[in-house]
């Protein structure tokens, strides 16, 4: 059986004290850590203040890390710096970094073998724009994104690390994919993963949908087989939302 998990994303919203209300409002209603993984991935600053009140059963994530350690590399995040306040997972190659930053399946291939040096469980994002699933480049785009992200990674490291699905048309549009599309595409992404991996790592590695997920649509989402939690944006701001998502998955 795999455990799932519901990751936040609160990308570049919320103050200190807006976040550590959040924080005080949810971190006593998540379900058992035995049950379901829940996260929330907030902005680098207001990570430490975060960790201190996370609770038994939330994990606080980073949002992005650099492929160094170290170095003269204004304005980036190391893994060894969140390490170092004891962050556990850390999302890389979200379709926002792609685009707006320029990150290549180069850089994201880089950031997980950082991640996985420094202790980090990855959480890996990949997905297709329109115009491709439009012109049935879906599978194409998966094959490139997953072969280029995990060039060198072996099968011990594949077991730290969670794969989030987001077709890029469904990120922040209100659009979402069917849960059927959802699934569809997570089953590609377990095949892919089994034939670079043998069955073992691919039946154990959790996949996660992102795309709008709200408590509206939550419940659909995880009833499918190859969907094993949700990379939440938007709707991952509201603590009621967060609660009620949360709680979701321990139907699955």
């Amino acid at each position: 059986m795999r455990k799932p998990i519901i990751a936040g994303n609160w990308k570049m919203f919320k103050t200190r004290d807006e976040a550590i209300a959040f924080i005080y409002k949810v971190s006593e209603a998540m379900p058992s850590i035995k049950e379901v993984d829940t996260v929330i991935c907030a902005q680098a600053p207001m990570m430490r203040c975060l960790i201190k009140r996370q609770g038994e059963n939330l994990r606080i994530g980073a949002q992005n890390l650099y492929y160094e350690d170290e170095g003269a590399f204004t304005g980036e995040v190391s893994g060894s710096l969140l390490n170092s306040y004891n962050v556990e997972y850390v999302i890389i190659g979200h379709s926002e970094r792609r685009n707006y930053f320029n990150e290549t399946d180069e850089m994201v291939n880089k950031k997980i073998k950082a991640a996985l040096r420094n202790d980090l469980r990855p959480i890996v994002c990949v997905g297709e724009h329109l115009e491709e699933r439009e012109n049935n480049l879906t599978n194409q785009v998966l094959t490139t994104q997953i072969k280029g992200a995990f060039e060198g990674i072996s099968a011990i490291e594949m077991e730290q690390i969670v794969i989030a699905y987001e077709p890029i048309w469904a990120i922040g549009t209100g659009k979402t994919a069917t849960s059927e599309q959802a699934n569809e595409s997570c089953g590609y992404i377990r095949e892919l993963v089994r034939e670079l991996y043998g069955s073992i790592v691919a039946d154990g590695i959790r996949i996660q949908y992102g795309g709008s997920v709200k408590p509206e649509n939550i419940d659909e989402l995880l009833a499918k087989e190859h969907i094993d939690g949700a990379l939440i944006g938007g709707a991952s701001l509201d603590p009621d939302k967060f609660i009620a998502m949360a709680n979701a998955a321990t139907k699955k």
